[in-house]
């Protein structure tokens, strides 16, 4: 069953256009790899997936709804997350202070709901509950990455956005990261894993899309 649906979407910053004529989907419990160098417009397709950035022309379909002109708060609502490249955490709260925050956002959980959610990130992430009460700034930028990806999944989304996730990661770092991503998808949580290198994305992904200059250039099913 697909559950994101990108149908020729053109988006651009400025004048300049960005995203060309893009489309492809994802089903509901895979992993997608977006795969191309800096600058292609990986960042601008999760960005305007979030409802980060408007597009100009085409739709954005996520569970049959047409979710092309909705807010962002709004798409987070209906189960989409995002974790950035640059991480974006609060330096002086605590690590689990800065995984709560979607949470006191939403102001619709229950304290047994976020409970229940923080012990699930707990376990896809062991290793943050070690130094759940160690302000962020002092924390390893490794850490500090899997911090933004808890932070994305203590909703419990149905599509989770992860920027560069294996970006400047030391090879058991990155590896420990691959393991988290399999325990997410264990979940039936759908991730799209946008990327510059093929390396570690090949290991998980159930496919993968090509994106240079603004334009897909190849989606191929990854056996």
């Amino acid at each position: 069953m697909v559950l994101l649906d990108i149908v020729n979407v053109d988006v651009y910053i400025g004048n300049v256009h960005i995203l060309r004529k893009i489309s492809f989907n994802i089903e509901k419990g895979e992993v997608l790899g977006l795969i191309g160098p800096n600058g292609a417009g990986k960042t601008t397709t999760l960005k305007t997936i979030i409802g980060l950035l408007p597009l100009r022309t085409g739709k954005i379909v996520f569970e049959g709804e047409d979710i092309s002109r909705l807010p962002a708060r709004n798409r987070v609502g209906k189960g989409i997350t995002y974790s950035p490249e640059d991480r974006r955490l609060i330096s002086d709260l605590t690590v689990e202070e800065n995984i709560l925050l979607p949470c006191w956002v939403s102001g619709s959980m229950t304290k047994s709901m976020i409970e229940k959610n923080l012990e699930i990130v707990y376990k896809i992430f062991p290793e943050i509950k070690e130094f759940k009460n160690r302000k962020a700034k002092l924390i390893s930028g490794g850490q500090q990455k899997m911090v933004s990806i808890a932070r994305a999944l203590v909703l419990m989304p149905k599509l989770v956005l992860l920027d560069e996730p294996f970006e400047g990661l030391a090879p058991m770092v990155a590896n420990r990261l691959l393991r988290s991503i399999e325990a997410m998808k264990s979940l039936g949580i759908t991730t799209i894993i946008a990327e510059s290198n093929l390396r570690y994305v090949k290991q998980i992904a159930d496919k993968i899309v090509r994106i240079e200059r603004g334009e897909i250039k190849e989606v191929v099913e990854n056996a």
